[in-house]
């Protein structure tokens, strides 16, 4: 039965590889590239926050210290920029760092998968209702997608999850949700579908990497078969669990930057940095100039060989 418990831990699986990254992320993990000034992680955790999540789980891998690190006190680099008279970047630090015992670390030895990352977590989530972010989509909205999630949380209880329009042509690519009846902010989701087959799909509304998930996924996570790529797949669990579970869906009307990819990294640091009051006439200049002087790459090869 779902619970009706608020929403106050928060899942965030950060063990991937970063492998289209190469040779970036060698040494440093994907989610501490940064966008603009801070790294990818810190967005996602700063929506959470905004949501009201008290406290914040990362299931790491090898390589990924960092993180941890991130989200620590630094005293030596606080004693120095207080020696230096900086408090505008202490506080700001200070803003961004976990409270004690607000942050929990734990360890996915292998890479089997999104929903084993989920199941790793099972022990300090506990009994209750928890969110789900995917860190390499960060989101860019006036009001945070996870806040307005909780709220529709609050109405109707059991599992939410935040959706948004593609390319009807590319519906083949996500899961896709069958739209059903409006309730609150959002509405109740008939049916999930993976990757449907070209022609065949409910809806072009694709869920992009938020999740209110109730506690009993992670009875099914531990007997979830493997899925596509040899993984075991959260999605094939919230199937099962929609069964015997309501599921409701919000219509995230922002936009997502998937900075697992290149081209949505890079579209990331453009469109935070013209989000940025200081920032923003510098760089739409540049980008300006940009646009006139560069040449697509073919082009210039085409002329480097006449």
């Amino acid at each position: 039965m779902s619970s009706d418990k608020p929403v106050r831990k928060a899942v965030f699986p950060v063990a991937g590889l970063g492998t289209r990254f190469l040779p970036a992320t060698k040494a440093v993990p994907k989610e501490m590239l940064t966008v603009v000034d801070r790294p990818v992680i810190q967005y996602v955790v700063d929506e959470a926050r905004e949501a009201g999540i008290e406290h914040f789980v990362f299931v790491t891998g090898r390589n990924k210290t960092v993180i941890e690190d991130h989200f620590d006190l630094q005293v030596e680099l606080n004693d120095t920029l207080e020696k230096r008279g900086k408090t505008d970047e202490i506080r700001q630090l200070e803003s961004l760092q976990p409270k004690p015992g607000q942050a929990s670390f734990t360890r996915q030895q292998a890479p089997l998968g999104l929903g084993h990352a989920v199941w790793c977590a099972r022990d300090i989530i506990g009994d209750e209702p928890f969110a789900l972010l995917l860190p390499d989509m960060i989101m860019q909205s006036a009001d945070s997608c996870l806040s307005s999630m909780v709220e529709l949380h609050k109405k109707t209880g059991g599992n939410i999850v935040a959706v948004e329009e593609c390319d009807p042509a590319e519906t083949h690519k996500y899961g896709i949700i069958d739209r059903g009846e409006d309730v609150g902010n959002g509405f109740h989701i008939n049916d999930m579908v993976e990757k449907p087959p070209q022609g065949t799909s409910p809806s072009n509304l694709y869920i992009n990497g938020r999740y209110i998930l109730q506690p009993e996924i992670f009875k099914l996570l531990e007997n979830q078969r493997t899925g596509a790529g040899g993984e075991i797949q959260l999605t094939d669990a919230m199937l099962r669990l929609a069964k015997t579970e309501d599921f409701f869906g919000f219509h995230f009307q922002g936009r997502t930057f998937d900075c697992g990819s290149k081209e949505g990294f890079i579209a990331a640091n453009v469109a935070f940095a013209l989000w940025r009051p200081d920032m923003a006439d510098n760089v739409r200049s540049e980008i300006e100039k940009l646009m006139a002087e560069v040449k697509p790459f073919e082009r210039r090869s085409t002329e480097r060989r006449g």
